[in-house]
């Protein structure tokens, strides 16, 4: 069993809790530095090996860790539902594809995405987020929609429904392009996660993110506690709609052709199961959630291949998407963290264990009886 024990002021405000979470976290990014060059080798040894592709699929987990960490804000630690989150996606991807395509250099184009994306979350945010609930989710699946026609129908910036070829990444005169160059990609979209996962840390240290994580837990303690709860539920919208419009710049790159009907609502629904399954209200589970994500499309092909009943079958995906995201809601609601803290918990209290460690307990406050 392991106790951790504080003895400065600084231990409180470190990114790791002990020095073997540090030791843990410090082998798994040297395992992630030197992933595509093994990959890489892999591939020379055995010639029916495809590096490419492998690598591929780790830049795409980061894409979506980087989306997810935006939905992750938003669910998991503002308690406000969003189901119009592929507007920002596409929002993201178009303005920086748009940006790219006439001149303008790629850290600056990306910033632009980012920039446009939050401003227009800002805006959305201030108008929907007076609604709470079912209201709320409708309202920003209505957005949804609404951006999904406008980039159809403005078909002299975005191609519309002919859609819009993206030029291939390059920085200084160095290809990043995902099919000539991928493991440079890998490591743009490596970085650029890292940079999200730390400022997103740093946001839930501060005030405003114990604000974002009061206004879940109980708006009514949260508005006693004189937490202006339009204010941090629009800041914490804006931030999310930035982070998704990132996730939505190098997708843009990573799909290399844009369509309107590339960021459908398919996409909302998975970026909420990623933060459901993954674990809400957990940084862990954003990566888990992301590697859920991307892991199942490839099941699904799989099991396409293998039978000729479900080859030809329609709806397969969401329908999968769909059973999983309830299973998880009625089985599992802490998610995939969350049963590896129970997991590691019995064996850190081993024996002294008890079943019902997790059991939802009485709501001794006031506040948390009103509905």
């Amino acid at each position: 069993m392991r106790f951790v024990f504080n003895t400065t002021y600084s231990q409180d405000f470190g990114l790791f809790d002990h020095s073997f979470q540090r030791s843990c976290f410090i082998v798994l990014f040297v395992l992630l530095l030197i992933a595509p060059f093994g990959l890489t080798l892999q591939e020379h040894l055995d010639r029916t090996f495809s590096a490419a592709f492998y690598i591929g699929e780790l830049s795409e987990l980061f894409i979506w860790s980087i989306a997810g960490a935006g939905m992750m804000l938003l669910v998991g630690y503002t308690g406000l539902v969003s189901l119009g989150h592929c507007a920002f996606l596409a929002l993201g991807a178009y303005t920086h594809a748009v940006l790219y395509k006439n001149g303008i250099p790629l850290p600056i184009a990306m910033l632009a995405a980012v920039a446009l994306s939050g401003i227009i979350g800002l805006i959305v945010g201030g108008m929907a987020l007076r609604m709470t609930g079912i209201y709320l989710a409708i309202a920003t699946l209505a957005f949804a929609f609404i951006v999904e026609k406008f980039i159809g129908t403005a078909g002299p910036i975005t191609g519309g429904h002919r859609g819009m070829l993206v030029p291939e990444p390059a920085l200084f005169g160095i290809d990043l392009s995902p099919g000539s160059a991928p493991i440079l990609y890998y490591f743009l979209a490596f970085l650029t996660l890292l940079i999200v996962l730390w400022f997103l840390n740093n946001i839930l240290r501060s005030p405003t993110g114990r604000a974002f994580i009061a206004v879940r837990d109980s708006e009514i303690s949260a508005q006693a506690m004189s937490v202006d709860l339009v204010r941090y539920k629009t800041l914490a919208f804006a931030l999310s709609a930035a982070f998704t419009g990132l996730a939505g710049a190098l997708y843009s790159h990573k799909i290399g052709f844009l369509f309107p009907e590339s960021f459908n609502v398919i996409h909302s629904i998975k970026l909420l199961m990623l933060v459901v399954v993954g674990g809400l209200g957990s940084i862990h589970g954003i990566v888990f959630g992301a590697a859920f994500v991307v892991l199942i499309p490839q099941v699904i092909a799989f099991i396409r291949d293998a039978s000729t009943f479900l080859r030809d079958l329609q709806g397969l995906e969401p329908f999968v998407f769909g059973s999983i995201l309830v299973l998880f809601l009625m089985f599992e609601p802490l998610g995939i963290y969350g049963r590896w803290v129970k997991i590691r918990l019995y064996f850190n209290q081993f024996p002294l264990y008890r079943k019902a460690t997790f059991k939802r307990q009485r709501s001794f406050l006031r506040t948390e009886r009103v509905h």
